[in-house]
């Protein structure tokens, strides 16, 4: 069962304190205080303990030295993990063999053998475990399923995303040591929005991987391009890249109508949809919201009432396996098949929360890229 919460709030203690956790995970509690409260900090930097505990009133904090020690506390039910990938198997783990309940930040492993070793401390514990697919909580991506879903589009034929950016020289994402590279850091996105979009997974991958001449890029691709065969001779293709100027974008194309979903994996700026049906065109605006404050909310939701969450950990397990077989295409150059069940609780409309624009964060600088 984990750990039982006595209270109406679950206390959280988030576990790496670096850029995701400063611009979107901590001030989305504010969003989600109604179940959930921010109790903890854990960090290996004294400077972001000090600053981020004064800003947002947090009484307890912890170096990674005693994460133990936070487990063990008394103050926490569950922890938002936010630690740099190869991280993840250590702390999660940890966290669910004490009956604590995890949110982790995707990909929930580094390998297939990480996913299944976390899934396995949840099912042995019976602490609930969920993957921080915050796309699956966003009315925008949600409205999109909605759609391709409908058979207003006709029959589903192929879906393409883009999703590049630029990284500054020394940022974690460009260290393999600790799970770096387009693929695991923003691929997922793509390869999880064909799995949803869809509605089904895929069975063989093929993929290229490219590196290029920029002195960034000495220890991690650049760039990689993959095309994902999918049941009903549907196709997914996307291009990820940490070298290109920023780009978030779906399109899905049926055999009566198209719609692409533009900055569809951002959080930090509005999305916009263009529908074409029938020769019209639609356009719908989304302003930027809160992404983060949903599935805390959900989360929550699951750990108070005994419900298991949805994307679980076998939702990251399959992006991680179909991850390392794109892997395996790129080294060998051939398509690779793909093994994966079918059988797959889908995100809903109803998880659907509406949450206004988040405030403006404060951001603590350190010199040290930890997170």
């Amino acid at each position: 069962m984990g750990r039982a919460v006595q209270a109406k709030k679950v206390r959280y203690a988030v576990v790496g304190l670096g850029h995701i956790a400063q611009v979107a995970v901590l001030p989305a509690f504010y969003h989600a205080r109604t179940n959930s409260q921010l109790s903890a900090l854990v960090s290996g930097s004294r400077v972001k303990l000090s600053k981020l505990s004064a800003t947002y009133g947090v009484e307890h904090v912890y170096g990674y030295d005693r994460f133990d020690e936070c487990l063990q506390s008394g103050v926490v039910d569950a922890i938002y993990l936010a630690l740099p990938n190869h991280l993840h198997k250590r702390y999660a783990t940890a966290a669910l063999r004490k009956g604590i309940h995890v949110l982790c930040e995707k990909p929930l492993g580094l390998t297939t053998s990480d996913c299944e070793e976390i899934i396995h401390a949840a099912e042995e514990s019976g602490a609930k475990l969920m993957v921080a697919y915050r796309l699956h909580f966003d009315q925008a991506n949600l409205n999109l399923i909605s759609l391709a879903q409908s058979g207003r589009l006709g029959d589903l034929r192929i879906l393409h995303s883009l999703f590049t950016q630029q990284v500054r020289e020394g940022d974690t994402r460009l260290d393999p040591r600790i799970g770096g590279g387009p693929l695991p850091d923003i691929g997922i996105y793509c390869i999880n929005a064909a799995r949803y979009v869809y509605q089904a997974e895929p069975y063989e991958v093929l993929a290229m991987r490219l590196k290029g001449n920029d002195p960034r890029f000495r220890r991690v691709e650049e760039m990689d391009g993959a095309f994902l065969r999918f049941p009903g001779d549907r196709l997914a293709s996307f291009v990820c890249s940490l070298g290109a100027s920023d780009r978030a974008d779906i399109d899905v194309i049926g055999t009566k109508g198209s719609v692409r979903l533009e900055s569809a994996y951002e959080y930090s700026v509005g999305m916009k949809q263009v529908t074409r049906i029938g020769g019209r065109t639609k356009m719908q605006q989304y302003p930027v919201h809160d992404q983060f404050a949903p599935q805390l909310r959900y989360f929550s939701n699951c750990i108070l009432r005994d419900r298991q969450p949805e994307p679980s950990g076998q939702e990251g397990l399959i992006d991680v396996t179909i991850i390392e077989a794109l892997d395996r295409s790129a080294r060998t150059g051939r398509p690779v098949k793909v093994m994966v069940s079918s059988k797959r609780t889908r995100p809903s409309l109803k998880q659907m929360e509406r949450i206004p624009r988040p405030r403006v964060p404060p951001k603590v600088r350190v010199t040290s890229p930890t997170r």
